[in-house]
């Protein structure tokens, strides 16, 4: 199988596919890889979560609270849930007039609990912004940036907090449903910090994603607050319409529920309007090296002094940036990216490359450790070796199937190499992402290295034009002789799926390409990158085990 896409001199093909990982390359490689680089197209895809290594500051703050917002999104999810069952009974003919009543009451309920004016209460109160800070039991104010950006906050808060998302990503509905409400109880009420969203849909994954920007700009069309009700709505509603082939009528409803003008709202999605205002979201993303969502920008304003965090880290983490920000003081420190050739530091290594961490076995999963990544090998090696790979990239199926046999015999089979493998399906390969679910399910059944091997052996059949993968990759599971039931009800839930996502997320700032390798010795951390010579892999690897001996 070869790659549709251009080599470059270095003998690597690459891609204009925005897919869930990434920023910049650690260190040097040169052989043949397949890389990542995130797609400038408005349309979907989320991508996982983020590898970063956040500290996780626990810096607490002594700023006052204000009631939760959280009130508010629930009114939101109660009128949705009166219109749905408002929807159901008029197609089944029920007692439309009753079913009316309790709708309009709610209406009422939520018309009074939130103004529709030019702000959005976090203290339970309605009222319009006079366009000052907003203080502790006071409003947000909502906006667009001179740049046409939205915001919610003070406009002239001392910190800005840039979030790059992908309404389709499951990590960034968790940072917005358990992240967002805390920190805008005690930052951007306060007045001391804004909020700005910035599209970055990551077609790989979630195909549909753009539909769901360009529905929320659709909504801001006629409002900034109707854009933050809408941009809450869809990622309250997010399983509800990602499994969607089409979300259209879905997301329509959304807005309807939130209060747009139906007819602007169907002229501004059927004229494309937003597209351009998404793409720029997608280059500015990728310019930044970002190619993983969410991912995130500080801003001092007085200063203009920047600080990056990708990932939904937990909420200790983002209050010790903003504390230290909002102090003077430098934030809390995380791992960067070391320049090429250099390794990182101890501290740096996430959890998923840290010995006393991630790579311990699990006792409850056989042949999986804490991180959720399969392994082969003696478990105290000196050396480990995580593998970032595709069922679907052509160079990692020539490694694994032509040179990782003889790495094996001579390293992982001699007990000097702890092997472990991390799924990196790319968006240019549209079979990767189901192949590697196949594989997570098959180790469910305790035969993941088998499906490793059975996909790479297999790929022309269940990936390429015309071809149903799904059922392809079912067959394939029969052959296995895995138990059907079971591995129809993993391969179709999403507990594989948040698996896969999350090794994506830990290549983020990483990795970018496949086949790439990351060697852990004595709590430091290398990057070799492509599919190299077995001899050539062999050596590489028995220079760092001689240096560390």
């Amino acid at each position: 199988m070869t790659s549709d896409k251009p080599e470059d001199p270095a003998g690597r093909s690459s891609a204009d596919a925005s897919e869930p990982t990434s920023g910049e390359v650690l260190a040097a490689g040169g052989a043949d890889r397949e890389s990542s680089a995130p797609e400038a197209s408005p349309p979907v895809d989320p991508l996982p979560e983020a590898a970063s290594a956040g500290a996780a500051a626990a810096g607490g703050s002594n700023r006052s609270r204000s009631l939760p917002i959280w009130l508010a999104v629930l009114l939101v999810a109660i009128v949705a849930a009166q219109v749905a069952l408002a929807i159901a009974v008029l197609r089944t003919g029920n007692d439309t007039a009753a079913v009316r009543e309790d709708v309009d009451a709610l209406a009422d309920t939520f018309a009074a609990a939130i103004s529709p004016e030019t702000t959005i209460s976090t203290a339970g109160g309605a009222g319009e912004s006079d366009g000052e800070a907003a203080t502790s039991g006071g409003s947000v104010p909502v906006g667009f940036t001179e740049d046409g950006y939205p915001y919610r906050g003070n406009p002239d808060a001392a910190v800005t907090l840039v979030e790059y998302s992908d309404y389709g990503c499951p990590f960034c509905s968790r940072y917005t449903a358990e992240n967002v409400p805390a920190l805008l109880e005690q930052y951007v009420a306060p007045g001391d910090v804004r909020f700005v969203f910035r599209d970055f849909p990551l077609v790989a994954l979630h195909p549909t994603a753009p539909a769901a920007h360009a529905a929320a700009w659709c909504a801001g069309e006629q409002s900034a607050e109707l854009y933050w009700a809408m941009h809450d709505a869809i990622f309250a509603r997010q399983s509800d319409w990602t499994g969607l082939d089409d979300p259209a009528d879905f997301l329509a409803a959304l807005a309807a529920n939130a209060g747009v003008e139906v007819a602007g709202y169907e002229a501004c999605v059927a004229g494309r309007t937003a597209q351009a205002t998404i793409s720029q979201g997608v280059a500015a993303a990728q310019a930044l090296g970002f190619n993983g969502t969410p991912s995130f920008v500080f801003i001092v304003e007085e200063s203009g002094e920047e600080h990056v965090l990708v990932g939904a880290q937990p909420v200790a983490t983002f209050e010790g940036y903003l504390d230290a920000l909002l102090s003077g003081t430098a934030p809390p420190a995380t791992a960067a990216a070391p320049a090429p050739g250099e390794a990182p530091q101890t501290a740096g290594l996430p959890a998923w490359a840290d010995r006393d961490a991630g790579l311990q076995p699990d006792p409850d999963r056989s042949g999986m450790n804490l991180a959720g990544d399969y392994y082969r090998g003696n478990i105290e090696a000196p050396l480990v070796v995580i593998e970032f790979s595709d069922f679907e990239c052509p160079f990692c199926r020539d490694h694994a199937l032509g040179s990782q046999p003889i790495i094996d015999e001579a390293l992982v089979d001699t007990g000097e190499v702890l092997w472990v493998f991390k799924h990196l399906p790319l968006e240019i390969h549209p079979g990767a992402l189901s192949a590697a679910v196949a594989a997570e399910c098959a180790g469910n059944q305790g035969r993941f290295w088998e499906m490793h091997d059975l996909l790479f052996a297999t790929v022309t059949r269940w990936a390429g034009p015309g071809v149903d993968t799904d059922a392809e990759l079912v067959a394939l599971a029969g052959e296995l002789g895995l138990e059907a039931a079971a591995f129809s009800a993993c391969f179709g839930g999403r507990e594989a799926v948040q698996r896969v996502l999350a090794d994506i997320t830990d290549a983020t700032g990483i990795i970018s390409s496949t086949p790439s390798f990351v060697l852990i010795q004595d709590g430091q951390g290398s990057l070799l990158e492509g599919a190299l010579p077995p001899e050539q892999f062999v050596a590489a690897v028995r220079a760092r085990l001689e240096d560390g001996a």
